[in-house]
């Protein structure tokens, strides 16, 4: 199927059939299209809006988030497409200084620690690729109106906006489709909540004249308003006022009201171009079950959180990859569809982490009482503005449970793997801008020399990669031979004591291994790990799902 962008449609009556059929074509439904067409699955993705949004939500995204952004198949377009945000300052009304966040380096993934952009050119960049793919089909102005689950599909019903309607019948559905999320409300799933509610007045400029802006973002917790700066991508800044007690949403959402807020930074009309003001009211919300048969969620749809840590759209981006290679390999028949439920788990744990961050980080901003304010002053500033000193402890962002090693007790299983630079057949560069997508085995050996042909089979099966790791400048065979360009692998492998890793298409270490024995088991964990069978409830008297159709 090519891609189409649909507003009018012939009301045919027979359903539609995808591998996957993805509600919502926001940058998460857009990302798990593309991740699944890399594998060559058909994907309808039905959007509600006749035209994309055109105002930006989300600004910020990290240096894994990159990684994946880019394993879409936008590569180096990310740079034009983002302004990277080398500090982030906090300070207090007087101007001092109470956290200083130097993102200066690039991340461990490979790319800029934190890049700033604009969300419409984002997602129009992701439906350029998504033109380019032949598999992704995307139909704008449909609305998804029915849902219903039988032995070994679903069907979808999509009205348009002439209320004309259309069925799409795939083996699963992913609900990429927000915070009213339709499909969510087709499954048996609350939203646990923290309770945490603030009002803050979004603000987003097109400044008509290059500005140098220090630092590039910018927090200012003022008792007397607290309010953020930053970067709205290339060519645009965003400042978010909070709303202070007294003051109605009606008051403060104004356009009067948005350039008199501006003025202390000196825009004006005349200077600038107020592109949008939208008040948003920042929760912090998760769903406790994020896949229910042949129902999935991503996104939105299975969490919201304050956007003080910008993590709420690079946690969707983290839910499409988690998902989709999962997918993929039940859609190939080589993983039980019970694999699907370590993906609500390990997700749901590393999203209540980010918005345990974000609630921690919005306690400390949100301080509208002076003399509170001023001991918290006192606090940060008496610590050096250090936020290793300062900010509290919270659980490491890793999987815990789910599709990763069991048997190591160096912790090594579920940490995110880095991406050096290597050389690999002649080419030089990213770890997967060489060798490419999927599961990775890295060794500081030949790994074909350790594991059995039956072992090899069951990699070249899930798409696994073989690397052998050496120095610069060592003899190898170069069919597998990764050289590590900048010393970032084999130093780190020599320090934990291992010899070699298992990593996950999603970049994550299923496992590492200290001997070479322990590779074949790891090898042999993750076969077993896949073939689990499905021990989750299934729909009043419907069967256990099957694998799901074949690839076009």
């Amino acid at each position: 199927m090519a891609l189409h962008e649909v507003r009018d449609t012939s009301g045919a009556t027979d359903a539609d059939v995808s591998d996957v059929l993805v509600v919502g074509a926001g940058p998460v439904g857009l990302a798990c299209a593309l991740f699944l067409a890399r594998h060559g699955w058909t994907v309808t993705v039905l959007e509600r809006r006749p035209e994309p949004y055109p105002r930006p939500r989300a600004v910020h995204f990290d240096d894994e988030v990159a990684r994946l952004l880019a394993g879409t198949g936008l590569g180096d377009r990310l740079r034009d497409l983002t302004v990277p945000a080398d500090t982030y300052d906090w300070r207090n009304a007087d101007g001092e200084t109470l956290l200083h966040f130097d993102w200066s380096m690039l991340g461990p993934s490979g790319w800029p620690t934190a890049s700033m952009m604009h969300q419409p050119d984002l997602e129009q960049a992701l439906v350029d690729v998504a033109r380019t793919t032949g598999t992704i089909t995307v139909l704008r102005d449909h609305t998804a109106v029915g849902l219903v689950e039988s032995t070994d599909a679903v069907r979808v019903t999509a009205r348009d906006g002439r209320g004309r309607e259309r069925r799409f019948d795939a083996p699963w559905v992913v609900g990429c489709d927000g915070a009213n999320s339709f499909v969510r409300t087709r499954m048996p799933t609350r939203m646990a909540d923290l309770g945490f509610f603030y009002d803050w007045l979004i603000v987003d400029v097109c400044p008509h004249e290059e500005r140098t802006w220090t630092p590039v973002n910018l927090q200012i917790c003022d008792p007397a308003r607290p309010t953020t700066a930053v970067s709205g991508g290339p060519g645009r800044r965003r400042w978010e006022f909070m709303r202070m007690p007294g003051e109605t949403v009606e008051q403060l959402n104004t356009a009067p009201m948005a350039w008199e807020l501006l003025t202390p930074w000196g825009l004006t009309p005349d200077n600038c171009t107020l592109e949008r003001h939208a008040v948003y009211t920042f929760q912090a919300r998760w769903a406790d079950v994020w896949r229910s048969g042949r129902l999935l969620l991503a996104g939105d749809a299975a969490h919201l959180m304050p956007p003080f840590a910008g993590q709420g759209m690079c946690s969707g981006i983290r839910d499409a990859a988690n998902l989709a290679w999962k997918l993929d390999l039940v859609l190939k028949g080589e993983a039980a569809p019970a694999v699907l439920d370590t993906y609500g788990g390990e997700r749901g744990a590393h999203v209540q982490h980010a918005i345990g961050l974000s609630v921690e980080l919005g306690k400390v901003i949100c301080v509208t009482d002076p003399e509170a304010a001023a001991l918290r002053d006192t606090f940060m500033t008496g610590r050096g503005a250090d936020p290793d000193r300062i900010l509290p402890a919270l659980p490491p962002a890793r999987l815990l449970d789910g599709v990763v090693s069991g048997s190591g007790t160096d912790g090594a299983a579920g940490v995110l793997g880095p991406q050096p630079r290597v050389c690999h057949r002649g080419r030089t560069g990213l770890l997967d801008e060489v060798v490419g997508h999927g599961f990775v085995v890295a060794s500081t050996s030949d790994p074909r020399d350790t594991l059995t042909p039956g072992r090899l089979g069951f990699l070249a099966r899930i798409g696994a990669r073989l690397l052998h790791l050496v120095p610069p400048g060592t003899p190898a065979d170069p069919e597998v031979a990764a050289v590590d360009v900048d010393g970032v692998w084999l130093p780190h492998l020599q320090s934990a004591g291992h010899i070699g890793v298992l990593i996950r298409p999603d970049h994550y270490l299923f496992g590492a291994a200290r001997e070479t024995r322990e590779l074949s088991s790891l090898v042999d964990e993750l076969a077993s790990r896949l073939a689990a069978p499905d021990p989750v409830p299934r729909p009043s008297g419907a069967p256990a799902a099957s694998p799901g159709r074949s690839r076009r």
